[in-house]
């Protein structure tokens, strides 16, 4: 009879435990952490909202770009990409995932980066590079602490 009712307990407490487990499993996939934040910044960035890609930033996150230099906090960044790459005329920017490690609470991402921007002769051009983020929990979201970007072509 023993046996029986902590065969029972032990059943229970098994299929208690397994869907938390499973649960917490899924809940966090780095990867796909990382795909749907950079598909939220390419959308903010196609849309030429400079809020929006600020706010994906931590509040003292810092930018690193090819050609204007480095921005410290969400500000700075709101204001490189309004008075700089907003002014520029272009479209189709993508972030490809290419790696994505958890490393402790945060994660780390490369990739590539592509976008058609019109070049000087009016025409359009094809712009790509790589990019290096360092993404932290902050709240019930995750944001970019640490942004760097390259352009691998130089088309004007």
């Amino acid at each position: 009879m023993k046996i029986r009712l902590l065969s029972a307990l032990a059943g229970l407490a098994i299929g208690l435990v397994l869907p938390t487990v499973a649960q917490q499993k899924t809940a966090f996939d780095p990867k796909q952490q990382i795909r749907v934040l950079a598909k939220t910044h390419d959308e903010a960035v196609n849309k030429h909202d400079a809020a929006a890609v600020a706010a994906l930033y931590t509040q003292d996150g810092v930018l690193t770009t090819y050609d204007h230099g480095s921005f410290r906090g969400r500000k700075a960044i709101e204001n490189v990409y309004a008075r700089w790459y907003f002014k520029r005329q272009f479209s189709n920017y993508f972030t490809t995932v290419n790696r994505v490690t958890a490393v402790g609470n945060q994660i780390r991402s490369t990739g590539t980066w592509s976008a058609t921007p019109q070049n000087v002769n009016g025409g359009p051009a094809k712009d790509v590079g790589h990019y290096s983020w360092v993404v932290v929990r902050e709240g019930d979201t995750w944001k970019i602490s640490i942004a760097a970007y390259d352009k691998t072509n130089r088309n004007h």
